[in-house]
């Protein structure tokens, strides 16, 4: 198998094989081009999101400055906002739900390492989908990690770091986040 076949399996991969880093150098590109319009250009900003996320619902703005690993395994919903610094390393999906909100400086990552110092020296990344349900609000310097998936009607507080699933209707904080309590669902 190819890294960039290993990687799409859920295998582990060598992370600077050529073909792997020519999708990371392509989406430093648009990325690129994407920071460097108009703020106000919002227009040609949902052109680019267009041509170069995987997927893109109505009413979708994401802040400069904006990064990711691919932008074709990011799927968003209807009705986004993405913040300042917004970071999503989706070297595999990350599927965001509608209605939902994400504060400053936020990571969402599909990718890890061996905490092993040879799998490191190797290169060895191991990726696992994102999914983030409706309705949900990140708070902002939020890092959410490989695997996880979050429910419906989820508030995560600033600062929290999500290294495992979040059931629907849910506040968490924290590092690592844990439940603070139940919220209401008045939506339903």
């Amino acid at each position: 198998m190819t890294e960039l076949e290993k990687l799409k399996a859920g295998l582990e991969y060598c992370y600077d094989d050529e073909e792997v880093d020519a999708i990371k150098q392509n989406a430093i590109i648009w990325c690129k081009k994407y920071n460097d319009l108009d703020p106000l250009d919002y227009e040609g900003q949902r052109a680019v999101l267009e041509e170069n996320l995987g997927s893109v619902g109505k009413k979708v703005w994401i802040a400069k400055t904006f990064n990711c690993d691919n932008g074709k395994n990011i799927h968003i919903g209807n009705n986004f906002t993405g913040n300042y610094n917004l970071t999503i390393l989706d070297i595999l999906e990350v599927f965001i739900g509608d209605n939902v909100m994400i504060g400053p400086n936020t990571l969402i990552t599909t990718v890890g390492h061996p905490i092993t110092p040879m799998g490191r020296r190797k290169h060895i990344g191991i990726a696992t989908p994102v999914h983030i349900g409706n309705d949900v609000w990140m708070g902002a310097n939020v890092t959410i990690l490989p695997g996880v998936t979050i429910g419906n009607n989820v508030v995560i507080a600033a600062g929290a770091v999500v290294t495992k699933d979040i059931p629907d209707n849910t506040l968490v904080g924290g590092v690592p986040a844990k439940k603070i309590k139940d919220i209401e669902n008045d939506v339903e």
